[in-house]
Formats: structure tokens, sequence, C-alpha cells
């Protein structure tokens, strides 16, 4: 088996029990991207040398017998949005073309000093919105990645690293994980700080994480967790014991709120029929949920505040060079200019409601199972997808998960998402790692959590 095959939990003990190099590892992952990433185009900067320099490095520090950390020696994608002080950092704009700065977003520091090394920064949308890059679905060119972590998403699902990071500020991480394959973690708001990374909405912005099983993203997310008084919506807790938590064994018996959600209809009938086979294998543990009327408007007060926060934090970029804007993106800057003051601060205001009539949903089950997406990612590259299952849950702040557990007509992934209690992201890993092994045969020895055989008619 190529080392470029092993989760990032086994690669990251291996290279600690000395069983393989850092050298070695990455040797193996850039020979992937030799071969996969010309049709998959997941990166758009890889400097070889330089991700060899840092293998080595790391290789050296083991020899000498310092100390190291969790990520000791493991290769992991950027997004490119968080600021890398030795890489450059464009946005996925023209306008930015050759930004280099001086330091590491706070992620990616902590990243490094979890002993990673950054093999390089993946492709984002246009300022992580719409407007596609260059990146390919690895399951089928001809279709999306989905959007906007696309290349974080592609590069877990081919292989070519065993962890990336994303962000989310409608569905940017469980939309692309869903339709590339992998598994795809949002925490709640503020878990992982976001400074030093592009600020769309400082009410919706999440870093987020790809992998392929669930230790693997609980280890990821965890060492870049943590307080940082530079974000405003960072708190100064104690760092949340995510991989001990979810590798361990659920007290009793998870319960799941089975939420169709007002999106329901925009689902494809493959999808549809894909849950309904889902839940009637949980039998009694998974219970048909109706959030009521009011959860309905959340989807589109997020579309208020995104639209405001984002027309706010872009106004230079769009006033400075419209003309190296794309038209989707102008569009929106000039709607979230137009949006009454009033409007905005009640969308904003409503969270808190809205997370308080959750909060009795999650004293009696531990975790809602709906749709990660409409169903398998979209033939052509123009769009990257429905974000629509991901909005209320990035709305308000709350935990959310996909697991590649089912597969579309046409054999591509279909995830499915899991959304927890605000601030109790260990548990939701705990349970969505209870989900895999009871319907999904996954587990941190498998180099990729393969979708199973459960399959919709249509889509």
């Amino acid at each position: 088996m190529s080392l470029a095959a092993l989760s990032l939990c086994d690669a990251a003990a291996d290279i600690r029990e000395g069983r393989i190099t850092s050298t070695e590892l990455v040797t193996d992952c850039l020979k992937q991207i030799d071969a996969a990433d010309e049709k998959v185009q997941a990166w758009t900067f890889l400097d070889r040398d330089h991700v060899m320099r840092q293998a080595q490095a790391a290789d050296e520090h083991r020899r000498h017998g310092r100390p190291t950390g969790p990520l000791h020696g493991v290769p992991v994608g950027i997004k490119d949005i968080f600021d890398t002080g030795d890489m450059p950092t464009e946005f996925g704009s023209p306008i930015w073309a050759g930004r280099t700065p001086r330091e590491d977003a706070a992620a990616v520091a902590r990243l490094r000093a979890a002993g990673a090394v950054i093999m390089g920064k993946t492709v984002t949308t246009e300022f992580a919105y719409f407007h596609p890059g260059k990146t390919r679905n690895p399951h089928d060119t001809n279709r999306t990645p989905g959007g906007s972590s696309s290349g974080s998403a592609a590069s877990v699902a081919a292989r070519m690293v065993p962890g990336a990071i994303g962000s989310q500020t409608n569905g940017s991480v469980i939309r692309p994980a869903s339709f590339c394959g992998v598994v795809g973690f949002k925490p709640s708001l503020g878990l992982i700080p976001r400074t030093g990374a592009l600020i769309l909405s400082r009410a919706l912005d999440h870093v987020g994480v790809f992998a392929r099983s669930v230790e693997d993203a609980a280890l990821m997310a965890e060492v870049m967790a943590g307080f940082d008084p530079e974000d405003e919506d960072s708190r100064p807790i104690a760092t949340p014991p995510l991989l001990a938590t979810a590798g361990s064994k659920p007290p009793l018996p998870p319960r799941f709120a089975y939420v169709r959600s007002a999106a329901w209809d925009q689902a494809q009938p493959a999808t549809q029929e894909a849950f309904g086979e889902l839940v009637e294998e949980l039998g009694e543990a998974a219970v048909a949920v109706d959030l009521g009327e009011r959860f309905g408007r959340a989807i589109a007060w997020q579309k208020i505040v995104m639209e405001v926060e984002m027309a706010h934090n872009l106004h230079r970029d769009y006033e400075t060079g419209p003309d190296q804007i794309s038209e989707p993106l102008r569009k929106l800057i000039e709607r979230g200019r137009q949006y009454p003051a009033a409007e905005y601060v009640a969308a904003l205001a409503a969270r808190a409601a809205l997370n308080g009539l959750l909060d009795e949903v999650f004293n009696e089950y531990d975790a809602i199972l709906t749709p990660a997406a409409p169903g398998e990612a979209p033939l052509g590259l123009e769009s990257t997808g429905n974000p629509v299952f991901c909005s209320t849950w990035t709305y308000l702040g709350t935990p959310a998960i996909t697991l590649p557990l089912l597969r579309g007509e046409s054999g591509m992934p279909v995830g499915v998402q899991l959304v927890g209690r605000r601030g109790n992201d260990a548990r939701l890993l705990r349970t969505a790692r209870w989900l895999v092994k009871t319907v999904g045969g996954g587990g941190r020895k498998s180099s990729a959590p393969g979708p199973d055989s459960r399959k919709g008619k249509s889509g």
C-alpha cells in the first residue's frame, strides 16, 4: 500500500513510532499529486523542494530525540484564504495575485506547532464564494468538487494529503466533503480561531477540516482549537478532548432527530430515498422531528447576514477592482449594501432564540440527522452546487459533520450530515464515529472511509 493512502492518525503514529519517516510519506504524497493533479487540479501553490525540506527537518528533529507534536511530519493542505508566512495567499482572486503574508494564520501556526508539514495551498473559489476555481471532482472530473474549499476536499479525496483545512460561511466544508466522499467537520463557531484568514462574515465564518475518518478530523481540529484574543468569537475555555472523546464508546446508544428541514423539496429523489432507508435501518434510534415554521426562516436570515457582512468586508476590492470581480460576487455585494439596518440586526438577533429551541431538541437527542447536500455532485464545472442543507447550521454556529455513507445512482458519494449542540463538538464526533461503525463499516485502520452500497434510484 502506498503511504499516501494512510489515514492521518495512522501516519502520525507510524512516524512517531519510527515505522516510517516524514520524508517517505511526503515523497509518496508528491508522487500521488504527480499522478492525479493534472486532472484534479487541487493545488494553487506547491513547492516540492520546500515541502521536502520541511519533511527532512521533521525527521532530523525526531532523530535527535526532541519532543514531537501530535501531527509530527504529517503533510496537510491549506485553503488559500489562510495566511502562510512562507507561501503566497491570494484568496482565489486576481486582485491579490502575488500577495505574500509575513505571518501564519492562527490555524496554520497551530498545525505547524503540532509538527505538521504544510504541503501547499489548495484552490479556493473566488473570495471563498461561488465563482469556481480550476479544481475537479476526483471521482468524476466532469463534476464539481463543491465549493468554496474545493481544493482541500479534492486533495484529501484523491489521497494527495491525509488532511486539509477549509472554511465555511454557508456550506463550504460540508458540501464539498459530501461531493468528494470524505469526512468534513465544521466545529462550533469560535472553537478554531480565524485570525489571519480572509474575513467574509464575522457571524458566519468557521474554520473546518477534511479528513478520511472521524478520528482524523478530531485530531486536526483539536490541535487548532483554543482561545485566541484576536478572534472576537473565541472563548477562553479549556480545549476539548476531541480525539479521545471521538474514539470512546457512547455511554448509551445515540438517538437521532431526523430533520428533513425546509429545504427537503430541494433534495434529489435518490437522496430522499436513501435517507429513508438509513432511518429505517436505525429503527427506534432515529425519530422524525419537525423543528417548526420558524426554522424555515433561518435560510433567509443566513443569506441576509452573509450578504451584508460580505459587502462590508469586501468593499475595498469592489471599489478598487470591480472589473476583477465575477458578476455573481458583484451582485452579492450590491445586494448586501441595500438591506435596511433593522433587517440585518433582526437576522442576527434571531439566532439566540433558534439555538434556544434547538437546546430542547438536544435535551432528548444526541444529534440531528439530515442531508449534507441535495445529492451527488452536479455535472459541469460552472457551479459548485447548492449549499442549502448547510445554511441553517452555519447561521446558528452549531457543530456539523458529514460522513460518506451513501451513494447516488451514478455511484457518486452522498454525505450524511450530523449536527450537534453548540459547544458540544466532542460528543458530536463520538456520535458520528458510532454511526460510521454501525451503518458504514468505517474505522481508523481504513485508508479512507469508503461509502457503502446503499443507493438511491435517481440522481
